[in-house]
């Protein structure tokens, strides 16, 4: 932006009608800290309408002193994933998340108390003051920026199941989920059921089969 070209954007203006949270929220969601990025009043809208469904889910808040057993695993990785983006400056990884997190919460109508409280004090850094006002509402006593940063449980943030894409001779043709510790012979059985794998299999001739664990299912034919 310059101002001898006229095209600079007035953040009193942003504010005044859209809300400081929301500036704050757009200008850490724009791209990498260090990169630049184009101004789009569209994607502020769009920052604002986030801010709005953090707001609304206060229509489904339900009681809950402890995580869910359904986002129990979501909350403990979000700990961790914020926090290290607040220390790496990787704010729009951040954001991202959030909106990820609220269209979770949104799809199954319900968060509770425990996974609000904890979520409102990750999107504090980004914006204050909604979440302050929520905090008050729901009714906790101390301000956010009074109570201690969430902690997470590094086993807790660890996937039961992965996904494993499988290729033949070098060309992806599917992905698979096992569990994170599957033998090599069931992750070959879940690779040989794929649709598209198990066509070439009928039409050429099995070569090997190389298995990096936890990575990728190679198959090579001729």
């Amino acid at each position: 932006m310059s101002k001898s070209k006229g095209n600079v954007v007035n953040p009193d203006d942003i504010v005044r009608d859209f809300g400081a949270d929301t500036l704050r929220v757009y200008e850490m969601f724009m791209g990498p800290f260090e990169g630049t990025a184009p101004w789009s009043m569209e994607s502020i809208r769009g920052c604002g309408k986030f801010l709005d469904r953090v707001w609304n889910m206060q229509d489904f808040l339900v009681e809950g002193d402890e995580y869910s057993t359904k986002f129990e695993k979501m909350m403990h990785k979000a700990v961790k994933k914020v926090t290290n983006d607040i220390e790496e400056m990787k704010f729009n990884t951040s954001v991202a998340l959030f909106m990820t997190m609220v269209n979770e919460f949104v799809k199954e109508k319900q968060i509770n108390k425990a996974e609000y409280k904890t979520f409102l004090q990750l999107l504090n850094p980004f914006a204050p003051h909604i979440t302050e006002e929520i905090f008050e509402r729901i009714g906790e006593k101390q301000t956010i920026s009074d109570t201690p940063w969430p902690i997470y449980d590094e086993a807790k943030t660890i996937d039961e199941e992965i996904e494993i894409p499988v290729q033949v001779n070098g060309k992806l043709k599917g992905l698979i989920k096992v569990s994170k510790d599957a033998e090599e012979i069931i992750v070959k059985e879940e690779a040989h059921k794929l649709e598209a794998v198990e066509k070439i299999l009928q039409e050429k001739t099995l070569i090997k089969e190389i298995y990096v664990k936890g990575k990728v299912y190679n198959i090579v034919v001729k």
